[in-house]
């Protein structure tokens, strides 16, 4: 051990808890960033004091919320337009972040959608869509930044997953949705055992259901939400900052002995 580590150790071990859970000098990276869940992240990120790469194939969208982040926390951000469906655009922005920021610390592979339409009327196609998106997005950018973070040694990765996949929601119909995150979950676990002693931890969030802009503004899902609400031990949905604490805490080194694991983050509405 140098000796600007043993200084650094020996800090860490006189701090309080608030001070050791902020995340000065890390960078991260939110996939599906420029809006709802994946901005809510980013700023807690970027709050708690991580650069912070926007992540989204909404490139303009990106760069209106790495500004408005970096302006308002004081950090570095950029924002990069990817296809988390495509490898070479995410191995593309791999190779933009550590040649911006020299390394990485956490990972938020959050890009998803969701179609609600029934089983017997799918296609292929729509399948396909939303399984490369919500599982194969997650699994391509989550190797990449592990291949990052087990070079260097140590690294978070935060998979989401969703509590769909501990239930089937209902009246929607949207068993793609239901698959691919039931497989995100297996991925994180999976991952989570490879890495376990090379220094990268892999966890993922399970969200409940989320208000946020685009679903509290979509008249399609008013009638849902009502319903929703009703099932809902809380009688509300979630918000998408009520997510922003435990992704801060998966983020750092307080977490140091969390891996594997999923949290189900959704009013207890998966407790019966």
């Amino acid at each position: 051990m140098d000796h600007k580590t043993n200084i650094t150790k020996k800090r860490r071990q006189t701090m309080g808890i608030i001070e050791k859970m902020r995340l000065d000098g890390k960078v991260s990276f939110v996939t599906g960033g420029a809006r709802g869940i994946g901005k809510q992240i980013a700023i807690a990120l970027a709050e708690a004091g991580s650069d912070v790469a926007i992540v989204d194939v909404d490139i303009e969208e990106a760069n209106k919320t790495a500004k408005v982040i970096g302006e308002e926390n004081g950090v570095k951000t950029i924002a990069i337009r990817t296809d988390v469906t495509k490898p070479e655009e995410v191995n593309a922005m791999m190779e933009e972040i550590v040649g911006t920021f020299g390394k990485l610390d956490a990972a938020f592979c959050n890009a998803g959608i969701c179609m609600n339409i029934p089983c017997e009327e799918m296609t292929y196609e729509q399948w396909k869509k939303v399984i490369d998106i919500n599982l194969s997005g997650v699994f391509l950018t989550a190797q990449a930044a592990a291949k990052q973070m087990l070079k260097q040694g140590h690294g978070s990765i935060i998979n989401t997953a969703s509590m769909s996949a501990h239930i089937v929601n209902v009246p929607q119909p949207q068993c793609s949705y239901n698959a691919s995150k039931a497989g995100v979950i297996q991925l994180t676990k999976s991952m989570a055992i490879e890495f376990a002693k090379r220094g990268v931890r892999v966890n993922c969030i399970s969200p409940g259901y989320m208000g946020t802009e685009l679903t509290l503004n979509s008249p399609s899902l008013k009638p849902l939400i009502e319903q929703w609400n009703a099932m809902a031990p809380m009688g509300r949905m979630g918000r998408p900052e009520e997510l922003q604490s435990i992704a801060v805490y998966l983020a750092g080194d307080t977490s140091s002995f969390t891996t594997g694991s999923d949290f189900i983050v959704d009013g207890a509405f998966t407790c019966f």
